[in-house]
Parts: structure tokens; sequence; C-alpha cells
């Protein structure tokens, strides 16, 4: 079991790094081709539209429930395969018939989705911009929908390659199209909207062929009601409305930040800095541990469950705090080697260097959250982490909002991340109620420690490093290298001071690494 774990947590870490590395270099020629102007605004606005109702369809919703259902007929045995092959086939059809008309109905009132995202635009030229954005990437959501659950099928089914795979293919397509726009020419804004669609089609076309390799060839048809449907509609339901609550935050945060001139594009860097260690831990961790965590209550197998759990849990904190650690300790030096070139200014950077500093003491919550929420969605509980969301809206909203009249933008990050441990909290008490085996077992604690104490020392290693460095970060050639010693460094010093304390063991690394190989 533990080797599973670690394997598919490799397989699918490994690719989410390369698809945030490239995640990167995509941000990184926005940053230098618009920076925060009117254009990288409207666009950003534009293409969180699909990716804020994608979350609310798919990752946060259908897939939660989806993917328990579903993995409980796929591990029937072949009696059991054509089952669980006409129950996606439905899901599909269904979703993809919902979702077409969504669409349409998104393409009549854009403009007011527009101004529930970012009224602040409604004064100036952003605002049209944003809507004439916001119709060409809009269907976007149809695709990365569809894909989703078709990642759900192959990530049920143990095949995660494809499905982590996907992302780095909308990188790549972006990457590709920025330049091409650039080299020919034509307005890059205009380019990044029509590739939203265009990747989304080739996101879908990989994981489908995928899915037909692995004996599930999801073809749509005329959708209707099943009885196996109205049960995923019922459990899927108190998620969706988590979703739609975990929305109204970014809602919160991006309204307050479209009354500052530059805001928008800052959080959205900021927050995509963040997004890595989230994505290659959290993510990874999330899309392993909810199959496992299925099979196991299915089979009464308690032990495994815990086992799973807290290896899971410990896994991610050994990541993400020194992660962490590092993004409130040398923010500045990170924004301004990655995004600082072309038109994004030092100003830029350090506006954005604040935000990232604010969101990295929440990381650890964002990711104990994805290990946390799996225990309910493994036992088809979406209503309870639906409260738990609620409890949280209203503490981001009373900050984001309140603070904003005193700190300026600057309160959406602090909201985010405060009710980010608010919910984590929650979710962690709720959990320890559920049993033993949805408890972390004693040797999470006590690594818990340790490895807070390897990344204090790390934190300080950096400060001091950073202190030493800085003359380098003042010549433009000299940049890069001191961010890699500076990272390299941090990296070392944490390695070794785990290794001491007995945060965790580099043995058990290179096995966890053997194993996903």
């Amino acid at each position: 079991m533990a080797s599973r774990l670690a394997r598919g947590f490799m397989t699918v870490g490994g690719w989410t790094m390369a698809s945030r590395i490239l995640g990167f270099v995509r941000d990184i020629l926005i940053g230098a081709f618009l920076g925060s102007s009117a254009v990288a605004e409207a666009f950003l606005i534009a293409f969180s539209l699909p990716n804020m109702f994608r979350r609310f369809f798919a990752e946060g919703t259908l897939n939660v429930a989806f993917v328990p259902m579903f993995a409980k007929k796929h591990e029937g045995g072949p009696t059991e395969h054509k089952a669980a092959l006409e129950f996606a086939r439905d899901a599909f059809s269904g979703l993809a018939f919902i979702l077409v008309i969504f669409s349409i109905v998104a393409q009549i009132f854009m403009p007011a989705l527009v101004y529930a995202m970012a009224s602040g635009f409604s004064d100036d030229g952003r605002f049209d911009l944003a809507v004439t954005y916001g119709r060409i990437a809009f269907p976007y959501i149809l695709f990365i929908s569809l894909a989703a659950l078709l990642s759900g099928v192959l990530n049920a089914t143990g095949r995660f390659v494809a499905a982590a795979a996907a992302p780095v293919l909308l990188n790549v397509i972006f990457i590709a199209a920025m330049y091409l726009a650039h080299l020919g020419g034509y307005d890059i804004g205009t380019a990044l909207a029509w590739t939203v669609p265009v990747a989304g089609i080739a996101q879908v076309a990989l994981v489908w062929v995928a899915a037909s390799r692995a004996g599930y060839r999801l073809i749509p048809r005329m959708p209707h009601m099943t009885p196996e449907l109205k049960r995923l509609a019922i459990i899927a339901a108190p998620a969706a409305l988590a979703g739609g609550v975990t929305q109204i935050n970014l809602l919160v945060g991006r309204q307050v930040a479209s009354f500052y001139e530059g805001a928008v594009a800052w959080l959205y860097y900021a927050d995509r800095l963040y997004q890595l260690p989230l994505g290659v831990v959290g993510i990874a961790i999330g899309i392993v541990l909810l199959p496992e965590l299925s099979r196991n209550l299915r089979a009464g197998e308690t032990v495994a469950s815990r086992e799973a759990l807290s290896r899971a849990g410990e896994m991610s904190l050994a990541l993400t705090i020194p992660a962490a650690v590092a993004l409130v300790v040398i923010p500045t030096q990170l924004i301004d080697v990655l995004f600082q070139r072309g038109a994004f200014t030092a100003s830029d950077t350090g506006w954005t260097a604040l935000a990232t500093a604010i969101y990295g003491i929440g990381l650890p919550a964002f990711v104990l959250q994805k290990v946390l929420s799996s225990v309910y969605f493994a036992r088809e509980n979406t209503r309870t982490p639906f409260y738990f969301a609620l409890i949280g809206m209203v503490v981001n909203a009373g900050l984001a909002i309140g603070l904003s009249y005193h700190l300026g933008f600057i309160a959406a990050a602090i909201g985010t991340t405060l009710a980010g441990w608010v919910i984590t909290g929650l979710t962690w008490i709720g959990a320890a109620r559920m049993g033993e085996e949805a408890r972390f077992d004693a040797r999470f604690w006590a690594r818990l420690l340790r490895i807070c104490a390897a990344s204090g020392i790390m934190g300080l290693a950096l400060w001091g490093m950073a202190l030493a460095l800085a003359p380098l970060f003042a010549i433009s050639g000299l940049k890069v290298a001191a961010l890699t010693v500076l990272v390299l460094g941090g990296i070392a010093i944490y390695a070794i001071a785990g290794q001491i304390l007995g945060a965790f063991r580099l043995s058990e690394v290179k096995s966890a690494f053997r194993r996903g190989g």
C-alpha cells in the first residue's frame, strides 16, 4: 500500500512539477509582454471565469463524488467493468449536455459575469476588453471539465500519467502561442484568449485517448437520468455548494483587487508562485489518496487507512512547510528574478512579493485541506466540508472587505490565508472525530515537530544568505545565479537539518523515487 501511494505520488507530482515549471514560463512571458497593464488584467479576469466554474463543476464537485463511486465499480472485477463503463458514459454525457447549455448562457450574460468578477473595471476600458476575451475563452469550461472527468476515470484505475500530463500540454500551447504572436506582430492579449479553448480541446483529446486505451471509451450520447446519476447528483450537490463558497471567496478577493490598478495582476502572479508547491504536493497527494482511502474503507482496512492518511500528511508537510518558509523569507528575490523584466516593473515586484509572503503563511493549511478532505470524500460525505467552507467564506469576506479600507488590496490575500487556516482546523477536528482511521498517527506528530525545526533552521540560513547576496541581486546579469545559490543552499540545509533531526530519512526519499520510476 505504502509503495503504491508513493509511486502514484511521484508520478502525479513529477508531471505536476513539469506543468508548474512550464506554467511559470508562461506567466513570466505574460508578465514580460503585458506586465500589470489593462490588457493583462482583462485577460486574467477572462481566463479566471472558465477556471472558476471548472472547479465548481469538475474538480471540486463531480470528481469528488464520481471517483469513489466509479472506483467501487471498477474494483469489482471484469463482471463489473460494463457497469462501470455505462456509469462513466452517463456521467460524461450528462456533464457535456449541462456545460454546452451553460456556455451558451454565459456568452449572453458575459458582461454581468465580468461585472461580478471585477466591478472596479466598469469605469475604464478594462471592462469591454474583459468581456471580449471572456466570450472567446469561456468554452474552455466544457473541454476542461470533460477532461477532469476522464482524468477521474484514469486515476481511479491507477493510471496517472496522461491525466497528470494534460496540464503540461496546456502550458506548451500557451508558450508557443505567445512566441508566435510576438514574432508575427499580433496582439498578445487576443492570442492568449483564443489559445484557451484550443488548449482545452488538446487536453480533453489526450485523456480521452488514454481512457479509451484503458478500456473506457466514452462517447457522448443523449443524457438520461439513471438511479446512479441521481445518487451522484445527491452526493455532488453539497460539494458543488462548497465549491461555490470557494469561488465566492475568490470573487471577493478579485473584487477588492479590481479597485486598485494593477492589483489583479499582482495577486495573480503571487498566486501562481505559491500554487507551485500546492499543486505538486497537495493536488498530487489528494489525487492519489482519495482512491486509496476508498479502497481501504471498502475493504474495512482501518490500519491501512490510517497509515495512508498519516504518510500522505507527512510527505505533504515535509515538502510544503519549508516551501512556505522560503516564500515568507525571500519573496522579493523570487519575484525579482522570475518576473521583473519587460513590462513588469520594480514596483510590481514589491507588491507581488508582499502578497506572496502572505499566501506563503497559508500554504501548509491549503495542502492539509487537500489531504484531510479525502477522509470525507472517501466516505461520500460532502456535506461537512460544505459547512466548513461556509464558515471560511464568512471569515474571508469579513477580513478582505473590512481590512481593504485600511490595508488596500493586500486585505484579499490576508483573508484567503486566514480563512484557509480556519477551514483546515475545522476539517482536522471533524476528521479526528470519525475514528482512529481518520487520525494522524504518533509518527506523524513526532515528525511534524522535527519538520518545523528543520524548516526554521533553513529559514534563518536563507535570511542570512539573502543579506550576503544582496549586492548580486542589484546586478541584472548575476540575479539568476544569486537566486540559484539561495534555492540550492536552502534545499541542502533543509535536507541536512531534516536528516539530523529525524524529520525524514533520505533513504525513504530515495526509495520512493525508485518506486515512482
